[in-house]
């Protein structure tokens, strides 16, 4: 079926699910929502000021609503939204943002309010595109939202020439779905599980570094069962809060700068730490020098990027973290370590 690139950007958000978005307009974004007059199911939120809007959709996205979408003209809407994308980029929220830009035969020309938000955006996104064409504006929504949610969750941007939400083009949703790339995951028959199992049944003051992936992953409960039978207490990061129940005795309470000193002295006097989906921020960590000198450490992270950044760790298991658990849960040797 024929539709117009800015009926193609709705069609896109219905068929991914997508409920709610927030949104402020602009010239730039105009055909984008002349045609949202079509899409009644999609709820659009007004914001007052565009980055509300991606604000709006973070929040919307950590509470579970799935991805949060944020639509913004050109320019300053655009630029608005930035600080929006980098909390998301920071804390990994999937997010995608939608963006009007001007004419394509006008990019480069200092056009009004023509702003390369793509280039602003290169570093606080895992991924962007200028779509300069409606034949095009699927196959990005459709990748853009795989990327969003895949792997390590975080923000998307999409910016659209006027004319590319103007023109007509054949609709075509199977044609326009996106090659999906897999991380690669270690395996269980991998040395480094049998060099983690290893550190983790002859370890004598084990801790739980319990991060924000736990969540992403939905890896509560094979982390509770990991630290019940490995008899590790768990400490928590900021975000991940909410991982381990807070009145299981094995919780010690959150970490790092503002936690609480005796989960800090724990970790200082383990003899192996156990990093589950956490970066090692320094408001976590502290001096790197003197950060738990005498522990192993262990890290199951889904971002490779993230191994050995900040703090050199003796056994990397990249893959998702309730996988990764899940592997090593029955391998672990249950003890009292009292």
């Amino acid at each position: 079926m024929k539709k117009t690139g800015g009926e193609i950007i709705w069609e896109c958000l219905k068929r991914e699910g997508v409920k709610h978005i927030f949104g402020y307009p602009g010239g730039a974004i105009l055909p984008a929502y002349d045609a949202l007059c079509k899409y009644p199911e999609i709820h659009h939120v007004l914001v007052r000021h565009e980055q509300g809007a991606a604000h709006m959709a973070d929040g919307y996205a950590r509470a579970g609503g799935g991805v949060g979408v944020a639509i913004a003209t050109s320019g300053p809407g655009a630029t608005n939204l930035v600080t929006g994308i980098a909390t998301a980029m920071m804390d990994s929220s999937p997010i995608v943002c939608i963006t009007g830009q001007v004419g394509s035969k006008l990019i480069g020309y200092d056009a009004f309010q023509e702003t390369d938000i793509t280039g602003i955006t290169l570093p606080i996104t895992k991924h962007n595109y200028l779509v300069t064409r409606a034949e095009d504006l699927a196959p990005a929504m459709r990748e853009a939202f795989w990327l969003a949610q895949s792997g390590r969750p975080g923000p998307v941007l999409i910016d659209v020439t006027k004319d590319a939400q103007q023109a007509s083009c054949e609709f075509d949703w199977d044609a326009a779905e996106p090659q999906r790339r897999h991380c690669l995951a270690a395996s269980s028959s991998t040395p480094q599980y049998g060099e983690a199992l290893e550190l983790i049944n002859h370890a004598k003051r084990p801790v739980i570094l319990a991060g924000h992936g736990i969540l992403l992953s939905g890896a509560m409960r094979a982390v509770c069962a990991f630290a019940e039978r490995a008899q590790a207490p768990v400490a928590m990061t900021l975000l991940g809060i909410g991982s381990f129940p807070a009145s299981h005795p094995l919780n010690l309470g959150m970490m790092g700068m503002h936690g609480e000193a005796w989960v800090n002295t724990a970790i200082q006097e383990a003899d192996l730490l156990l990093a589950f989906g956490m970066r090692f921020d320094d408001r976590v960590t502290g001096n790197l020098k003197t950060y738990a000198p005498m522990a192993k450490k262990i890290h199951i992270e889904i971002d490779q990027a993230e191994v050995n950044k900040n703090v050199k760790v003796d056994v990397a298991l990249i893959g998702d973290l309730r996988q990764v658990v899940g592997e090593l849960l029955p391998r672990v040797e249950a003890g009292n370590r009292n």
